[in-house]
């Protein structure tokens, strides 16, 4: 057979793959809105590069942070690890939950809270003791638990990010751009969860306000956070917090001073953007291998928002000094934060100075 023919049947091979192949997504069309200028709210600058990088090779993409009373530091790796970090500079691994561990908050009662996404809603005593406080509400699993933290009287809010694909799949969701994600609570006195919003799009960093009148959740998938009423006359209901962010939202926290602090994952692309109206194209890209489909920058971008979701910090890092930043907590006048897979190590900033 000659060259040309066996090139010409290979290339009818590849063409029939990228158009007609299976894939495991039913991709929904939307249009998102033209993002964003980076200036005025967004204004570009370089105040996140002032970032330092704490707990070197000791912390490989740990995602979430969380800072306890005492100034210990908690990271969840990629290996299950939940590695407690001290102000001494000393690391040990507190326990291993077996999957993914996420998001992390520590409660009133010095147990560390963990949105695990493969084990689901666990709690951790300060001995190591792994307990499972919800793995599924009305018989759907948690197959995507992402993030966490509780209300005054106790009371989890957490996200279930897909309840479609597991976090090794978790570029399908957002390929596919339907809204699989929940937000929901569980009751320590009871041991109940409840579903709180469900149709979101890729739920993901979980706030709760200080006066316990809203949760607040990040909708990556939309560009935008939602606020869930919990209290007055709206509770019960949603709206949106603020739309059209120039990134995907990933982490957010309760700060000081009514301050959420929110991590932009990344800054938009066109190559996302562009395809997200064409259903049929995005079938193509996700057949495509990964190298080839669109990725997060490094790009460091954080922002601070009051309780009427006006931008008060603008944080960013266009050379991504610490990238992929996840998640973000506040610990008197630092910012602690983790990164999704692309450090190794806790970054952390004084904001001192810092408007």
């Amino acid at each position: 057979m000659k060259a040309s023919r066996i090139f010409f049947i290979a290339l009818l091979l590849l063409l029939a793959y990228l158009l007609f192949y299976p894939v495991p997504i039913k991709p929904a069309t939307w249009t998102p809105p033209t993002p964003p200028v980076l200036e005025g709210d967004y204004n570009v600058n370089n105040k996140l590069a002032a970032i330092q990088h704490i707990f070197d090779g000791q912390c490989l993409h740990c995602e979430d942070v969380e800072v306890d009373s005492l100034g210990n530091i908690y990271g969840g790796n990629d290996k299950g690890d939940i590695i407690k970090m001290t102000p001494d500079e000393k690391s040990t691994v507190l326990a291993n939950t077996g999957g993914r561990p996420l998001g992390l908050h520590m409660d009133k009662q010095g147990q560390l809270l963990v949105a695990d996404a493969v084990k689901g809603l666990l709690s951790i005593s300060p001995k190591g003791n792994i307990t499972t406080l919800s793995t599924t509400h009305n018989g759907l699993p948690f197959l995507f638990t992402d993030d966490l933290e509780t209300g005054k009287d106790g009371t989890i809010y957490f996200s279930d990010a897909s309840h479609r694909f597991a976090i090794e799949d978790y570029k399908l969701d957002l390929f596919e751009h339907q809204p699989n994600g929940r937000l929901l609570a569980y009751y320590p006195a009871t041991k109940k969860t409840e579903l709180l919003m469900d149709g979101l799009y890729f739920a993901n960093g979980v706030a709760v306000s200080p006066d316990d009148d809203f949760v607040l959740v990040n909708e990556t998938g939309k560009y935008r956070v939602t606020r869930y009423w919990l209290s007055g006359e709206k509770a019960g209901t949603s709206e949106v917090f603020i739309d059209n962010l120039p990134g995907f939202p990933d982490g957010i926290s309760t700060g000081n001073d009514g301050i959420f602090w929110l991590t932009l994952l990344s800054p938009r692309t066109k190559s996302l953007d562009g395809i997200l109206d064409q259903p049929f194209l995005r079938k193509v890209v996700v057949r495509l291998p990964e190298f080839m489909q669109p990725a997060p920058q490094r790009y460091g971008f954080i922002l601070g928002l009051n309780a009427d979701g006006e931008i008060i910090y603008n944080l960013q890092d266009p050379e991504g000094n610490f990238a992929q930043i996840a998640s973000v907590e506040q610990f008197d006048d630092k910012l602690y934060f983790g990164s999704l897979g692309a450090e190794d190590a806790v970054g952390v900033l004084d904001l001192k100075g810092i408007k």
